[in-house]
């Protein structure tokens, strides 16, 4: 398990990819050509990876968000050291907040 800010990154066998699960809509590569895992709404700063992989959610657009590294990367961020991850599936979890009468995801 992995943690960078407010996203955890937990490692998950390739038998628990669901089969449905489709490329992430409006997610993905960046100009940069990064997978952006999040976007710092006041910042601009990113939690990214530069290596080749793939992000897809699974059962409509607020389902859990997966990558894909087949050789592995490393997510970085402007604030934060790199994180060094091994080849494989990942589930992508955005830290959540609550406020009066909804919870949300941190905006960083």
């Amino acid at each position: 398990m992995y943690r960078q800010g407010d996203v955890l990154i937990v490692p998950v066998a390739e038998g628990a990819v669901p089969c449905h699960a489709v490329d992430a809509p409006g997610e993905g590569r960046d100009a940069r050509g990064r997978l952006v895992l999040a976007l710092g709404e006041v910042t601009g700063h990113a939690h990214a990876v530069a290596e080749p992989g793939r992000l897809v959610r699974e059962g409509g657009p607020f389902g859990p968000m997966l990558m894909h590294l087949p050789r592995g990367g490393r997510v970085v961020h402007e604030e934060h050291a790199a994180i060094p991850l091994p080849p494989g599936w990942f589930r992508v979890v955005r830290q959540r907040e609550y406020v009066p009468g909804s919870v949300r995801v941190v905006a960083d």
